[in-house]
């Protein structure tokens, strides 16, 4: 079990009350306030997977999976030795109850991606007839409902009604005008639980009764007048009655919890192990946090990781390994630089996993599980004692050289310090050695140069550092792992003003191996921070690049998809047409064959033929028509040209030279406008004879328009519409006789439209189709 110091020192136990203040209930937060780490690998795995499976359902709900509950365990006890429960303890329970199946619905699911938890949850109680029995009979604390008994609703009837006849009596007293006159005022009160009336003092003997209080100044007497007391009376028995029955429910109901109370016992402690469990879910997703990978090898590898009690906002992430090529991590550089920070990072990130907590770095970070954390952190002097800052560290590190193994984590803030710094270093640099050749991974921060120069030399020592700006003086908190630290005191002097013969001084006081291995280690430094840069804008070139990358395989594939979707409307519309095409050319062959063998071929029929005929053409050649959009417009035009005008798809005459706004007058079948040139395209024949050119004109614009319009299923409103449409470029393209198909049905369509036909000024004639031609569910049309 770890040590209470070092789950202090390393500040583990803030991280337990932000934990608790996730809880739901104060059972969860005192489950969360008691989580200690564990030593055992399983263990650990099995609650970090249980952590997990909380984030993931609290990401897939959005919310909390779970109600709030009061623990109720002392009202079990209760029940069991046949005692009655009080509203109270029982809408408790109730409550239990309801949080119980609140957790059981929301986690017992068909998700196979949260095993653990749906096993616990597959073990609540939920007694859905006994939460009912209780939410039923019990309205609230202080009020039992009507319905909890058939005896309750007819005594409380009888309690109303007495209550009403007690009421009405005094109310009549009080209206009455020879008795208003012993009245201090003429409403109804109660005192001592009796209705009384206030009555003046002085008119006590005029109004026989019971007097039950008296004002403070002795002028006004409650009085209950004898007419109403036997009323009273009554009152008081209901009452009584309804009191003894509703204690009787409430020994029924404590009754029938009794027999469940020690499932619900199990239940209880269930779900505060759930709620425990949820809030290391919700404090996972507050802090951002990850599941890091496990192992008992001592491997550490923390990428990006922020330590969780610094404002997310200003905490900058740390990258740091050791256990593989290295197990003892020598950090230096300048004070309030974050090399005390980096320390309690790497111990507290250690205790939160093996206590099943994820920690907030990114994915593929990767802990051990040792069996003791030991920290020798802060100022720990003892003035009861009399042992002064480096006596009460050495303390401390006494007790850890002894009680140290090899799957232990040891971590050491300025090491060393607190003495001469000769004989400090070198006891440092014994205390690291012995913990190196156990292979104890140990973290030490220091200023020590011995010690930078010890990491250096010694195979499986590294030396790490925090960076510092001269130019700010202020530390950047950045960590770099194989560059020993500079303590820049120079610098920083320089910065803050001192002179510069003294400076000078005290650089001549140092041994020139000092003064070369600072400069070797501000070379490095220099080289490193280029190197990082660099890496830093090869990173972002990377990203950049594989953001294109990305971009360029997206329209690809939404290329492609187009491309693949409009091949499959292509052979669907051909497959469509070739299905029509087929039946038609069935029909058509049937009735052939049928008007062959009658020997007949009446022109109605033969009509009907050519249409069916001329409609398939025309559905067949949709689309494939020849487009001249992207040809100039003329820059003048003269009567007698043909041109193709495209707003309407349709060709036309000229009739007239362009006026000055470029409109020309144009004709089109028997309908004559204007048109702007840009919406014109001439059309060039090499022997242009009117008449010629207005016949294949004809020609042309009939093949674009249909042979018939069908309404069916739209309203009678939507229908005149296109039929006025459809009759409009029929006329414009010079067809004489036109199919209008509305259907039999109730014949709404066909009454509307042929009135609509009457009056409409293209109109010559209409009729009803005959055998052939659809018959009462045609009209046919001819044009003027």
């Amino acid at each position: 079990m770890m040590k209470e110091r070092t789950l202090r020192v390393l500040e583990f136990t803030k991280i337990r009350d932000m934990l608790a203040e996730k809880a739901l209930t104060e059972m969860g937060a005192e489950r969360c306030r008691a989580l200690t780490p564990s030593c055992n690998l399983s263990e650990v795995k099995a609650w970090q997977q249980e952590t997990e499976e909380a984030a993931v359902i609290l990401q897939y709900m959005g919310g909390h999976p779970m109600a709030s509950f009061q623990d109720v365990r002392p009202f079990l006890a209760l029940a069991d030795k046949g005692a009655t429960l009080s509203p109270r303890a029982l809408l408790n329970i109730a409550e239990l109850l309801r949080a119980s199946r609140t957790a059981r619905d929301a986690l017992v699911t068909e998700r196979d991606n949260t095993p653990i938890l749906r096993s616990k949850a597959e073990g609540l109680c939920t007694l859905r007839h006994l939460e009912q029995d209780i939410t039923d009979a019990i309205l609230s604390e202080d009020e039992i409902a009507d319905r909890a008994s058939a005896e309750l609703m007819n005594i409380r009837r009888h309690l109303r009604g007495a209550t009403e006849r007690i009421k009405e009596k005094l109310n009549q007293m009080c209206r009455s005008a020879a008795f208003q006159k012993y009245l201090q005022d003429a409403i109804v009160t109660m005192r001592n639980d009796r209705y009384v009336l206030q009555v003046k003092a002085e008119y006590r003997s005029s109004v026989p009764g019971l007097v039950h209080d008296q004002s403070a100044s002795g002028a006004t007497l409650f009085i209950e007048p004898m007419a109403a007391v036997e009323m009273g009376n009554e009152l008081k028995q209901w009452e009584l009655k309804e009191k003894i029955e509703i204690e009787r429910i409430l020994a029924a109901l404590s009754a029938e919890v009794a027999p469940y109370a020690a499932q619900l016992r199990d239940t209880i402690d269930l779900l505060a192990e759930l709620d425990f469990i949820f809030a290391k879910g919700l404090l996972s997703r507050e802090m951002f946090a990850v599941t890091p990978r496990l192992n008992s090898e001592g491997r550490i590898n923390i990428i990006r990781g922020r330590h969780p009690l610094i404002d997310r906002e200003k905490v900058v992430p740390s990258n740091l390994w050791m256990g593989t090529d290295f197990t003892t991590l020598v950090v230096t550089g300048p004070n309030t630089g974050g090399k005390t920070v980096t320390l309690k990072t790497v111990g507290l990130f250690t205790l939160m996993a093996q206590a099943g907590l994820q920690i907030p770095a990114d994915i593929g970070t990767e802990l051990a599980v040792f069996e003791q954390v030991f920290a020798d952190i802060g100022d720990e002097q003892s003035i009861e004692q009399s042992l002064s800052t480096f006596s009460s560290h050495m303390v401390n590190i006494v007790s850890i050289m002894h009680e140290v193994t090899p799957r232990d984590l040891v971590l050491f803030d300025e090491l060393g310090a607190g003495t001469d710094p000769t004989e400090g270093a070198a006891l440092a640099q014994a205390i690291l050695t012995r913990l190196l050749h156990i292979r104890v991974r140990t973290l030490a921060t220091t200023h020590y140069s011995e010690l930078k120069a010890f990491a250096l030399s010694t195979k499986g020592v590294e030396n790490a550092s925090v960076e510092f700006d001269v130019e700010t003086l202020r530390p950047t908190y950045r960590l770099s792992i194989g560059v020993p630290g500079k303590s820049n005191a120079f610098e920083i002097s320089r910065k803050l003003g001192l002179p510069e013969n003294l400076i000078d001084a005290a650089k001549e006081l140092l041994s020139g191996d000092s003064i070369r291995f600072e400069d070797v280690i501000a070379n490095a430094e220099y080289h490193r921070q280029v190197a990082e840069r660099e890496r830093e804008i090869a990173r972002q070139a990377s990203m950049e690049t594989i953001k294109l990358r990305d971009e360029a395989e997206k329209l690809r594939r939404e290329m492609e998809e187009r491309r693949e979707s409009a091949m499959r409307k292509a052979k669907e519309d051909a497959r469509r047409l070739m299905e029509q095409t087929r039946r038609e050319a069935e029909g058509i062959i049937s009735d052939l064959k049928r008007m062959k063998k009658e020997m007949k071929s009446p022109d109605a029929e033969t009509n009907a033929i050519r249409k069916r005929i001329e409609a398939g053409v025309d559905s067949l050649s949709e689309g494939l028509t020849r487009k001249v959009e992207n040809t100039m417009p003329p820059k003048t035009v003269k009567p007698g040209d043909q041109v193709e005008i495209l707003t309407l798809g349709q060709k036309g005459t000229v009739l007239s030279a362009p006026d000055q706004k470029g409109e020309v007058q144009l004709q089109a079948g028997i309908m004559k406008f204007k048109a702007h040139l840009s919406q014109l395209r001439l059309i060039r024949q090499e022997q242009p004879k009117q008449k010629a050119v207005v016949k294949t004109n004809t020609a042309a614009m009939t093949r674009t328009v249909k042979m018939d319009c069908d309404v069916r299923g739209m309203t009678l409103d939507e229908a005149l519409n296109e039929v006025d449409l459809y009759l409009n470029q029929a006329v414009m393209a010079g067809m004489g006789e036109v199919s209008i198909i509305h259907g039999k049905g109730t014949g709404v369509l066909r009454s509307g439209i042929q009135q609509h036909l009457k009056r409409h000024m293209l109109v010559k004639e209409y009729r009803l189709g005959v055998f052939g031609e659809g018959e009462s569910g045609v009209t046919i049309v001819t044009l003027k």
